[in-house]
Parts: structure tokens; C-alpha cells; sequence
């Protein structure tokens, strides 16, 4: 990873090292698109479609005539006057459907996950640097005899350990899973 170089801001007002991570993380997000199976790309896409007002539309469109071919058209145009097969046609359509979404939940969430990894590296690693930066400030105020004690500066010079933290929440959900 590039060291950043002292930060500048861009016409727009961001600088240029966020500007630089939000291009970054694009195309990252891009190429994860690109590269991803042909069959997640497509239940993407008809997911995408299946959530959208032309999807809707069409189905008032397809359902709505067929209901009205088949209840109030000539009958000789009524192909389906129990309407069954519309309603077996509109289950395996759901149910296709519902794979499709599942499909793409599957990719949204594996991409979520990596995405919360990340973040947490990100906060471990600041949260280890400001717990550095305290220790140094702190051994400097010593050094040049600046009153700086505070009970809390002990406290925050100590890292912080994950799995600690995580064991302490955990505990706490336990006796909530209990009732």
C-alpha cells in the first residue's frame, strides 16, 4: 500500500487521498462484477429487472390480459377459463424468482462481509496507531515536564485486544439468547 503524501483537497472539496480510495474502491467493485460467474451476472441482472417498475408493468400487462382473455373474452380466445395455468406459471415464475434473489444476497452479503473485515482491520490498525500516539505525546509531556497525567490516559495508552472484546460481547448476548 502507497504511503499518502501531505493531503491536498480537489475542486470538489474532497482530498485527494479519499479521492484516490473512493477510485479504488470502484474499481475494485467493478472488477468483482466483471470477473464474477456468468450465472451470478445474470441473476443479477434479472434480479435487477425483478425489482424494477418495468417488471411490474409487464406483469400487469401479461396477467391482466390473460385474466381478461379468459374471463371476459370471446370463448373461443379463452385458452385458460380456470386460470390454473396462470397460477401454476406465476408459482414457477416465484419460484425461479426467489432463487434469483437469493442468488444475488448470497454475492451482496459475501461482499458485505469482506467489506466489515475491512473495516474492522481499519479501525484495529487506527485504534493501535492513536494508542501510539497517546503513549508518545504522553512520554513527551513527561519529558519536557508538562503537567498531562490523567487516570484515563493509563487506560487508553494499553492496546486494545479483539478477542477480549469479542468474548465481552458475547458473554452480554448470552443471557439475552436465554430468555
Amino acid at each position: 500500500m502507497n504511503t499518502p503524501g501531505p493531503t491536498t483537497e480537489t475542486a470538489e472539496g474532497l482530498a485527494s487521498v479519499l479521492r484516490r480510495n473512493i477510485a479504488e474502491m470502484r474499481e475494485r467493485r467493478e472488477n468483482a462484477e466483471r470477473e464474477a460467474p456468468a450465472g451470478d451476472r445474470a441473476a443479477q441482472r434479472i434480479t435487477d429487472f425483478a425489482g424494477s417498475m418495468g417488471f411490474v408493468v409487464l406483469h400487469l400487462g401479461l396477467f391482466g390480459g390473460w385474466i381478461l382473455i379468459n374471463t371476459l373474452g370471446p370463448s373461443a380466445w379463452r385458452f385458460d377459463p380456470s386460470l390454473v395455468v396462470l397460477a401454476m406459471a406465476a408459482s414457477v415464475e416465484a419460484i425461479f424468482l426467489s432463487t434469483f434473489i437469493l442468488i444475488s444476497q448470497n454475492r451482496i452479503s459475501a461482499a458485505e462481509q469482506r467489506r466489515a473485515e475491512l473495516d474492522l482491520q481499519i479501525n484495529l490498525l487506527a485504534e493501535h496507531e492513536v494508542t501510539r500516539l497517546i503513549d508518545l505525546v504522553t512520554r513527551i509531556a513527561d519529558r519536557l515536564e508538562v503537567p498531562a497525567r490523567d487516570a484515563d490516559l493509563d487506560e487508553l495508552r494499553r492496546d486494545v485486544e479483539p478477542g477480549a472484546v469479542l468474548d465481552s460481547l458475547l458473554e452480554d448476548e448470552e443471557p439475552r439468547e436465554r430468555e
